[in-house]
């Protein structure tokens, strides 16, 4: 029987909830719950996404390697799996991510399915900027969204000429 816990890390940027299991990392948001320990141990997946979490932030870490297992419908995973390939530093639009999935009539639809992403960061839809280099909603809130990009575009041999517009 698989133990699901939850952890909590302080963050510059705020709280983040942590959930998994001993298989794969099922939730990474922004939080304002009070903190509640979980019954037991703390899986080994939970802690390794801590650790990687915290030196992403110290600007040690810019690829993740976590098992994780989102819930969502076969569309928004798919939209998630392509999340995963922007390059750290990099940014990619709605449209670009349709016409990778197939159709830029999906446009919309991609731009739901970010919306919906369990796991911020680690899937980081934080690198989807408007197609006129704007920034464009976020779940964890637009002032999130822009830390972020601007701390991986800070680090060493990440200089993408244009962030925003």
């Amino acid at each position: 029987m698989k133990h699901t816990a939850i952890s909590f890390l302080d963050t510059p940027i705020g709280k983040l909830k942590i959930v998994g299991d001993e298989l794969a990392i099922k939730l990474v948001a922004f939080t304002d719950e009070e903190e509640r320990s979980t019954d037991g141990k703390v899986p080994v997946v939970v802690r390794n996404c801590k650790f990687q979490l915290k030196e992403y932030f110290e600007g040690k870490r810019k690829e993740f390697d976590l098992p994780l297992d989102p819930n969502g419908t076969e569309f928004q995973k798919e939209v998630w799996q392509e999340l995963l390939q922007i390059p750290f530093g990099r940014t990619s639009t709605y449209a670009k991510q349709a016409i990778k999935l197939g159709d830029l009539k999906k446009n919309r639809a991609v731009g739901t399915a970010n919306g919906k992403n369990p796991i911020a960061i680690i899937i980081p839809c934080h690198r989807i900027i408007g197609s006129d280099g704007s920034l464009t909603g976020y779940a964890g809130g637009l002032e999130r969204k822009e830390w972020l990009l601007k701390h991986e575009h800070s680090l060493p041999g990440f200089n993408q000429l244009k962030l925003f517009g």
